[in-house]
């Protein structure tokens, strides 16, 4: 109550209600994927194949028979148009997107506690398990998922910080899947680049120390030689 009060007599907006949990559990499915390309030529007509293009260039994601149940399932477009017929003749800067089908990703937990809030960050307590931003097989379980869902209370209109404001708070750094703590959000452009220039600063002084120690360290050992 003395912070709010405090604020108020500053002439800033006192903390929002903190510490409280949300979170929408995670449909079965996910939305899938999208992945685009251009073509950008072939040496010969026969590279320049649909089917060509993309068994040479992704054989780590499927092979040839499994490209070519993608195309004549019509998970591909080029130029927006689905194309089904995997010998298919692409023409130079044509635009091709695979439409990987949705999937059911592992286990995450959902629910994200919140323990500050106010016009320009949030603060949240990050959950052992749940990926910060989409990678790998995590495409939606993720805290930035979470955070795009729901209804955030942003900065009024008449404040001037109301141009900077995002449409959704986001993380102005990681952390890993498996580990849990302490995960600050930015609700403006202008705090996630503050925030952002705070951490890499954090982070260089923090090398510069750690470096500062090896050199102390090893001007130790090659004394001890000397000696």
């Amino acid at each position: 109550m003395a912070d709010a009060m405090a604020a108020a007599a500053a002439g800033e907006s006192p903390p929002l209600q903190a510490d409280y949990f949300f979170g929408r559990p995670w449909p079965d499915l996910n939305e899938g994927l999208s992945y685009t390309d251009t073509f950008r030529g072939a040496d010969t007509e026969t590279t320049a194949a649909l089917i060509n293009f993309y068994s040479e260039n992704y054989k780590s994601s499927a092979p040839l028979p499994g490209w070519i149940h993608r195309i004549r399932n019509g998970q591909i477009t080029v130029d927006g148009q689905v194309v089904t017929d995997p010998d298919m003749i692409l023409r130079v800067g044509s635009k091709l997107v695979y439409h990987r089908l949705a999937w059911k990703e592992p286990f995450a937990p959902h629910l994200l506690q919140v323990l500050y809030e106010d016009d320009d960050m949030v603060a949240l307590n990050k959950p052992c398990g749940l990926q910060v931003l989409p990678k790998g097989i995590f495409q939606q379980r993720t805290v930035l998922a979470q955070l795009q869902w729901k209804e955030w209370k942003m900065p009024p209109s008449s404040c001037s910080k109301r141009k900077n404001v995002q449409l959704h708070p986001v993380p102005v750094h990681r952390l890993g899947r498996g580990t849990s703590g302490l995960l600050l959000c930015a609700k403006t452009k202008l705090a996630k680049v503050q925030l952002a220039s705070y951490f890499a600063e954090g982070a260089a002084n923090a090398e510069k120390k750690r470096m500062e120690l090896r050199w102390a360290k090893n001007g130790k050992f090659q004394n001890s030689i000397e000696h």
